[in-house]
C-alpha cells in the first residue's frame, strides 16, 4: 500500500509498458480549481512515478519523483494532473496528458527520479477575470496524433515532430481504449 500526504484523489494509474514504474494521478480540486500556481507547490495536483519492485510474491512499490507542468497557471485558469496515455514508443517512456486549461504536455518518463517536460500545448484562459471549468479534459496518443477534447472549446488534434516519437508513427490500431493499456512490442507495426 502507497500513501502520500501530498495526494488529494487518486485519480488514475498508468504502467510502463514493461511494467516496471506507474504514474499515478492526482486531480486535486476534482478539475475544478486552479491548482498549477505556485502557492500549490509542485507536488500537490501533480503526478507520482513510482518504481514497481520487490519480488511476485512480495511486490512493492518505491517512490521516484513527482511531475507538475513546469509553467505555473493563473488563478483564473483550472489546472490539475487529469486524463492521459503512454506514447507507443517500444522501449522507452512517453506520456502524453491533459492539464485542464494547463493544457497538454508530453512527458519524457524513461528516467522515472527525473521525468520531464520534452513537449505542450498550452492556450491562453478562457476569461482573464473569473475562474470558469474549461481546458483539455484528456488527451491521448493514438495513430500518429494527440487528440485533445477540451471542454468549453472543442476538439484539438495535436502531431508530435519530435524524432523520439517517429517510431510511434509505426504503431497503429483500428480502435483503442487508453484505459485498457495495449503493449507495444518493438519490430511490430500494431500493438496487437
Amino acid at each position: 500500500m502507497v500513501r502520500d500526504e501530498n495526494f488529494a484523489f487518486w485519480h488514475s494509474a498508468t504502467f510502463t509498458n514493461n511494467a516496471d514504474t506507474v504514474i499515478f494521478t492526482d486531480e486535486l480540486g476534482g478539475g475544478g480549481g486552479a491548482i498549477c500556481t505556485e502557492e500549490y507547490g509542485p507536488e500537490r495536483g501533480a503526478n507520482a512515478l513510482y518504481s514497481i519492485d520487490g519480488s511476485k510474491d512480495d511486490p512493492g512499490l518505491a517512490f521516484e519523483s513527482y511531475y507538475k507542468i513546469p509553467r505555473p497557471q493563473s488563478e483564473t485558469e483550472n489546472c490539475v494532473a487529469h486524463n492521459g496515455s503512454l506514447i507507443p514508443v517500444p522501449g522507452r517512456n512517453y506520456f502524453v496528458q491533459s492539464w485542464y486549461q494547463g493544457g497538454v504536455s508530453v512527458i519524457d518518463f524513461n528516467d522515472p527520479e527525473n521525468p520531464r517536460e520534452i513537449g505542450y500545448f498550452d492556450r491562453a484562459p478562457i476569461n482573464e477575470d473569473r475562474l470558469v471549468l474549461g481546458g483539455s479534459w484528456s488527451a491521448y496518443y493514438y495513430n500518429g496524433h494527440v487528440y485533445s477534447s477540451d471542454i468549453s472549446r472543442g476538439l484539438d488534434v495535436l502531431r508530435l515532430t519530435d524524432p523520439r516519437m517517429r517510431v510511434a508513427e509505426r504503431v497503429t490500431y483500428d480502435e483503442f481504449n487508453p484505459q485498457s493499456q495495449p503493449s507495444y512490442r518493438p519490430g511490430r507495426g500494431h500493438g496487437r
